[in-house]
């Protein structure tokens, strides 16, 4: 199993610093959120002070820019990189769309599939000379001139991953990514009977077709871990999560999780409480069964264990929740654990 280290996202200098840990500790990747600030700087200065992990979007929010912005970015921190970035995209929510991005919303499932669809058009007409001629019901690119088309890189085709929760979305990344990131908002019932089974339909359209098989898609489970050296330590982490977990749980876009579990009660309890401001109180309402419905909970000796009881043979990467103060070095025999986890994932696909 493969093991990321989320980077900050506030400090580009802090950023770097902790890219060249987490490497030194034997990380196989570092990525970068979006949120108060975007995910492609802090991947800018890591591509620069890095040799071997790689870098990539966790995840960069895809709908309010076009893909071929979107392209151009990825493919020049490809460059820098020397071919370690992969892509990771997220539809977000309609009301951020709406009212934080200022663009319409559609149905996210589809224009998804068209937009991975697009992005890759554009790579292929750069890096092999092709034609740009991409017709779908959301994007139409026609148009790319020498003077705004990068030179070929002469490197494997960029991956590309999206966030999934819903079955639609779960489908649309089985079929047409190269991984699927799973939200931390997720249990290990609802990875087995939801996020792998709508992936497998969405990859058996996919093989049908003469795509991939289940070797050829990472799944990225990105699950809460509370760990830390020592019993204190442990508990200060849970905390962090806890709070997380409450947020989730006022957020009507991740309740699917919750209905498979009979927890609609404790979201419609908790939903009112961030319009009113009343964040403080949000954590007290989730006790310690649903902390550890959603997180596994243990030191550094005991993390690596319990990582794999509850997802080998479910995931081929984790990607760790962690506070991003977090000094990526104590970690390194828990990143060794992991890593000797068995996973199906043996690689992405590499043609254009």
């Amino acid at each position: 199993m493969r093991v990321v280290y989320h980077l900050p996202n506030d400090d580009l200098r802090e950023a770097q610093r902790e890219a060249v840990a987490a490497e030194a500790a034997g990380f196989d990747g570092v990525v970068a959120l979006e949120n108060a600030h975007g995910p492609f700087p802090p991947l800018a200065v890591a591509a620069l002070a890095t040799e071997r992990v790689q870098i990539g979007t966790a995840v960069a929010i895809a709908f309010p820019r076009s893909p071929t912005i979107t392209a151009h970015a990825a493919w020049d921190l490809n460059k820098a990189s020397n071919g370690r970035f992969y892509l990771g995209l997220g539809s977000q929510v309609k009301g951020h769309n709406e009212r934080r991005y200022g663009i319409p919303w559609t149905p996210p499932a589809p224009r998804m599939r068209d937009y991975i669809g697009a992005v890759r058009a554009v790579w292929r007409a750069w890096e092999t000379g092709e034609k740009l001629d991409y017709h779908s019901d959301n994007y139409e690119l026609t148009l790319t001139t020498p003077n705004f088309a990068p030179k070929p890189l002469g490197l494997p085709r960029i991956p590309i991953a999206m966030s999934a929760v819903g079955p639609a979305m779960l489908r649309v990344g089985g079929e047409v990514a190269d991984g699927v990131r799973l939200h931390p908002f997720s249990t290990q019932r609802y990875l087995q009977e939801v996020s792998l089974a709508r992936i497998g339909e969405g990859l058996e359209r996919s093989h049908q077709a003469g795509g991939r098989a289940r070797e050829n898609i990472e799944v990225v489970s990105g699950a809460f871990i509370a760990t830390g050296a020592d019993e204190e330590a442990v508990a200060r982490m849970k905390e962090y999560i806890r709070f997380r977990i409450s947020f989730y749980c006022s957020t009507r876009a991740y309740w699917h999780v919750l209905r498979l579990h009979n927890m609609e009660d404790l979201g419609l309890k908790l939903h009112p409480l961030p319009g009113a401001g009343r964040w403080d109180e949000m954590a007290s309402l989730i006790p310690d069964d649903v902390v550890d419905l959603f997180a596994i909970v243990g030191t550094h000796d005991e993390i690596g264990a319990k990582i794999a009881e509850r997802y080998q043979g479910l995931a081929d990467t984790l990607s760790l929740f962690i506070p991003t103060d977090t000094d990526p070095g104590p970690l390194a025999e828990v990143v060794q654990d992991i890593q000797r986890i068995p996973t199906p994932f043996k690689g992405y696909g590499t043609g254009w």
